[in-house]
């Protein structure tokens, strides 16, 4: 759970949260995540160093360049414990479709029942 709780930690902040969509689609050098972030070099650093702590981002040397990389293992963890909560939506979403078509199944034999009376009656004075 600690770990889980630096995950949300740092996902918390805008900005890394768009650096991990970022780096979604592929490894990406610091100077590539800089102009699509429009920050400057050392607040992206202080981000992906936040990144990199939480266990959500790698890093690799390439001659004078940093590439950083998405670590999926962190948020396949999210994902198993936010599987919990879709099982349980799930299920009170399947109770509450039971729940309303029971509503309408009740209202569609009440319509007809009324419909049956009025029918009954036209035909006696």
């Amino acid at each position: 759970m600690p770990a889980m709780i630096a995950t949300f930690r740092a996902l918390a902040e805008p900005n890394r949260l768009h650096i991990v969509e970022l780096l979604r689609q592929g490894p990406r050098p610091v100077g590539h995540l800089v102009r699509r972030l429009r920050l400057r070099q050392p607040q992206v650093s202080k981000h992906l160093r936040v990144l990199s702590a939480a266990g959500l981002v790698d890093v690799r040397v390439d001659a004078q360049r940093r590439i950083y990389a998405l670590r999926p293992a962190p948020l396949q963890q999210l994902e198993l414990w936010l599987e919990k909560y879709r099982r349980l939506w799930e299920g009170n979403f399947q109770r509450l479709d039971a729940l309303l078509d029971n509503l309408k199944s009740s209202e569609q034999k009440s319509r007809k029942k009324k419909h049956l009376r009025r029918a009954i009656g036209s035909d006696h004075p």
